[in-house]
């Protein structure tokens, strides 16, 4: 066969199979079948898996679907349906904590997970509503990757919010990661999901050739602006190198609480730091010291004679118990305090639902154990606080489940030099979601330009440094320790100076030049001129 023949015979073949592939998502079942299989294939873009090209190839099939859904009900389904794959395999972990450690049977905590896996489906979903609105050629274009990243803004505040699963950790290795400092893990998102809805609108052949070409060009410059922008430094070093050493003592989570571990626990924390005192700093992870704060006086006032002699300063996570005027009751606080020569406490300000408070408390606690977890009672700290002071130094801080909200971080991080983050990840057992948690530090060391260190009770312990980065880490599920040197940064990243706000513009703007004329919503048409 002649070369000219075979090459057209090739394409004739491509489009037989794009036709024969459009004509089967015409089938509802089909369409609905493939977005729960896209959905749950998309979680091998994030940790452990990082097969980012596979998040990229099931956006793109969940766009095509999208755009030919009849109507914005049908939209909505197929949103649902992609979800529900989504999260069931992407926070399937959520099990792990509800079942081993929230006291409740296989078979209820296989039904509260599903439930749960449903309801932050909805949430991610009901953007989706809005396909429709856009003007059919422009759906694919703009209504796709806007809607995307739309959804992931508001999963950041429906309740105390689920920031979880957002595409843009799949491209931490990446050229797009050089967008992290400019608009944070949701413009990397919004690059990720118009590279998909590019790839479905080729395929699709939604536009002639030459626009298509032109718009491969676009996506094609935003790598490559990602790839020049990994070479910019956007912070500076602030000072001399700072020496620290992290403890994980691995504390198993069904023993961390029960008065016969608490000397156990302590001993351990004394042994694990032994080694460390010729250190600047000494970390150890959230919630360490096993009582509450002014009932473990003598351990701390033990702790800070130890920093003294060593010329070193302990910092720890903390059950803080405060008596506010007026009440009864003290309010508790998952807190981080500095032993030694620092100042301030910090309260952490995001909770864990179910895990720290209690939603609809008057009307679930009591129903099942699971309900009445012990830190089930934590309030939450105020927005503006103090950063804890090290020396003359400045830490910004993050609990646990805090380092997910990337406008948080940012708004932490300004006027500190160094981000420290605690945690304990035991909750999640051997299951993905710690190491997910990690993937999510890591995009936040590029978002701030700084170090990061992350003290953990079992693993991952680490030190992060400023483009995202592992100068060292610890493994997983092991009593142990970590030294490394951080150095204190200075200046600020556009991210933490404008936040998320630029990237809400440019989507109010680009949303308003996409939307058709009248949009129909149920019974009601709204006309725009």
């Amino acid at each position: 066969m002649k070369p000219k023949m075979r090459e057209a015979s090739t394409i004739t073949e491509r489009s037989i199979t794009i036709r024969s592939l459009g004509r089967l998502l015409q089938h509802r079942q089909l369409s609905l079948l493939a977005c729960l299989i896209a959905g749950a294939l998309t979680p091998l873009s994030l940790s452990p898996f990082n097969l980012w090209l596979i998040g990229l190839l099931s956006l793109a099939l969940f766009a095509i679907i999208l755009s030919r859904c009849p109507s914005a009900k049908t939209s909505l389904l197929a949103a649902y349906i992609f979800a529900i794959g989504y999260y069931g395999t992407g926070v399937s972990w959520v099990f792990v904590s509800i079942y081993y450690f929230g006291s409740t049977s296989f078979i209820l905590a296989i039904i509260m997970t599903i439930l749960f896996i449903l309801f932050v489906a909805l949430f991610f979903a009901l953007p989706f509503y809005a396909m429709h609105w856009f003007k059919p050629s422009l759906r694919l274009l703009l209504g796709f990757p806007l809607l995307w990243v739309f959804s992931e803004w508001l999963r950041t505040w429906i309740l105390t919010g689920f920031p979880w699963l957002y595409i843009g950790y799949s491209h931490l290795e990446t050229p797009l990661s050089g967008w992290a400092p400019i608009g944070g893990v949701l413009l990397i998102g919004l690059w990720s999901s118009l590279s998909s809805s590019t790839l479905a609108l080729w395929l699709m052949r939604s536009y002639s050739l030459p626009i298509r070409i032109a718009i491969i060009g676009l996506v094609a410059t935003l790598w490559l602006g990602g790839y020049i922008l990994q070479s910019i430094p956007w912070t500076e070093p602030a000072g001399d190198n700072v020496s620290v050493g992290l403890v994980q003592p691995n504390i198993p989570q069904d023993q961390r609480w029960k008065p016969s571990y608490r000397n156990t626990i302590k001993q351990r924390l004394r042994e694990l730091s032994g080694p460390l005192w010729s250190n600047d700093w000494i970390i150890w992870p959230e919630a360490a010291i096993p009582h509450l704060y002014h009932n473990s006086l003598d351990f701390i006032d033990e702790t800070r004679a130890l920093a003294k002699q060593h010329n070193t300063i302990v910092v720890t996570g903390v059950l803080y118990n405060d008596w506010p005027l007026n009440k009864q009751q003290p309010d508790y606080y998952n807190s981080i305090i500095g032993i030694g020569d620092a100042e301030g406490i910090y309260h952490k300000q995001r909770l864990v639902p179910f895990g720290e408070y209690v939603p609809l408390e008057h009307f679930v606690r009591g129903l099942i154990d699971f309900f009445n977890l012990p830190l089930s009672v934590i309030s939450s700290g105020q927005s503006e606080q103090n950063n804890l002071r090290l020396g003359q130094h400045i830490l910004a801080n993050a609990i646990c489940y805090e380092i997910a909200y990337p406008n948080l971080v940012a708004n932490q991080a300004k006027g500190s030099s160094v981000l420290l983050t605690v945690s304990n990840d035991a909750w999640f057992g051997h299951s993905i979601g710690p190491i997910q948690h990690f993937q999510i530090a890591r995009m936040r060391a590029l978002e701030i330009g700084r170090y990061i260190i992350r003290g953990t009770n079992n693993g991952i312990s680490a030190i992060i440094e400023p483009d995202g980065q592992i100068q060292a880490q610890t493994e997983q599920f092991v009593a142990t320790r970590l030294e490394g040197t951080i150095t204190p940064m200075q200046g600020t990243t556009p991210y933490m100076r404008w936040r998320d706000y630029p990237l809400l513009v440019l989507f109010v703007l680009l949303a308003a030049a996409g939307f058709r004329k009248d949009i129909g919503i149920g019974k009601i048409t709204f006309h725009s001129e």
